[in-house]
């Protein structure tokens, strides 16, 4: 059955976070003020990796995927799609055949190796251009750009704490400028526990700050 984004899949304890609402309003204005100055660069940007992308055969360059946000709602994030087009399938078959990539996987949820990922898309996932187009999700308010990143429906049982649901999923955050690829999909939990702590504005401009050097060394895979 597929789900309804426009209704709550998941019940959440719902815990307001101590957090002016004023805050609350002044990062939506700063998410927005971005992304609306970002928008030409970033378009320009996501027609040239069209382009290669067309080169080399692929005709679907965007990609959504159901994510969970704030209070357990779901919605369709974007991407630039980094993978083949059978990419579910072949990692099925290329994690029952090798044991040392399956455990790798449950704990991190990703792989190094990864050969559902193409030339193109290991470029993107690396500099983080891949997450260009969820700059529209910032617009449309089920993001923001600091937060938790957006988690799979069927992460969930993975993912301890509640947290995560009391915020909106970010582009970037604590677990990106900090461990990032290195830790344990469980870990990203302790980050996102960290920073609903330390939500103010004064941290989201640190962590866009930080966030601009870890791009001028991308570790993405």
């Amino acid at each position: 059955m597929a789900i309804d984004p426009n209704q709550t899949y998941l019940e959440v304890p719902l815990v307001a976070p101590s957090v002016s609402g004023s805050y609350a309003g002044f990062k939506r204005v700063l998410d927005l003020i971005l992304v609306t100055t970002l928008a030409i660069p970033v378009m320009c940007i996501i027609l040239i990796v069209t382009f290669c992308m067309r080169l080399t055969g692929v005709r679907s360059v965007l990609y959504q995927q159901q994510r969970l946000g704030k209070d357990g709602r779901v919605f369709r994030m974007w991407k630039l799609r980094s993978m083949v087009p059978d990419a579910k399938l072949k990692l099925e078959v290329y994690l029952s055949k090798n044991p040392d990539a399956r455990k790798e996987w449950d704990i991190t949820q990703k792989l190094k190796n990864d050969p559902r990922i193409t030339r193109i898309g290991r470029f993107i996932r690396k500099t983080s251009i891949d997450e260009l187009p969820q700059l529209w999700n910032v617009f449309r308010g089920e993001m923001s750009l600091v937060g938790p990143r957006p988690m799979m429906v069927e992460q969930r049982d993975l993912y301890p704490g509640h947290e995560y649901f009391r915020m909106l999923p970010g582009i970037t955050g604590f677990w990106q400028i900090t461990k990032r690829n290195e830790s344990s999909f469980a870990e990203r939990a302790q980050f996102d526990a960290q920073y609903f702590r330390e939500m103010s504005l004064s941290t989201d401009l640190q962590v866009l700050f930080k966030t601009f050097f870890v791009l001028l060394w991308p570790t993405g895979f």
